[in-house]
């Protein structure tokens, strides 16, 4: 009997982390072949999990080296001080930016505690009003708006970052 693919995810991410939390510099060094096999998938899956769960947007860095001896290092983020993480959040959010990719990057941010809840829901209507406005009185295009929504984003980050 197989697990659904959901699961095996969840058991891989909490597998790396787990590495990662054991590990002194917050960092693991894997071969994405023998998590293939110690898992019984195929190494998409594990491509998968690292895309999705192990994401800058999710607080992590993965370097990869493909071919025979081929590794993955991922490297949990961690900030010595408030310009790194303004910076970091910038470099997240960058020039444009959807509204669905501006709800996602929200969610990590607040899962990751670097925001609150309440911190979130105030951003998100801040985004919805610029980009009801924006699109209502102003008739401004799409991209436009996802521009305007990227600085307004950045603006806000910054300044619950800094305080």
């Amino acid at each position: 009997m197989s697990l659904p693919s959901s699961s095996l995810t969840r058991i891989i991410e909490e597998y790396i982390e787990q590495l990662i939390g054991e590990a002194e510099e917050n960092e693991v060094s894997l071969r994405r072949k023998d998590l293939a096999e110690r898992f019984g998938c195929v190494p998409s899956q594990i491509n998968y999990v690292l895309r999705s769960r192990f994401a800058p947007e999710n607080g992590f860095l993965v370097e990869s080296q493909r071919g025979g001896h081929g590794y993955i290092k991922i490297i949990q983020l961690t900030f010595k001080n408030c310009d790194e993480e303004v910076t970091h959040l910038s470099d997240l959010v960058g020039n444009a930016i959807t509204e669905q990719e501006s709800r996602k990057l929200l969610v990590n941010l607040q899962n990751r505690d670097v925001i609150s809840p309440r911190e979130r829901l105030i951003i998100e209507v801040s985004l919805r009003n610029q980009e009801e406005n924006g699109r209502t009185l102003f008739d401004i295009s799409p991209y436009r708006r996802d521009l305007m929504r990227a600085e307004l984003l950045k603006k806000l980050l910054t300044s619950l970052t800094l305080q």
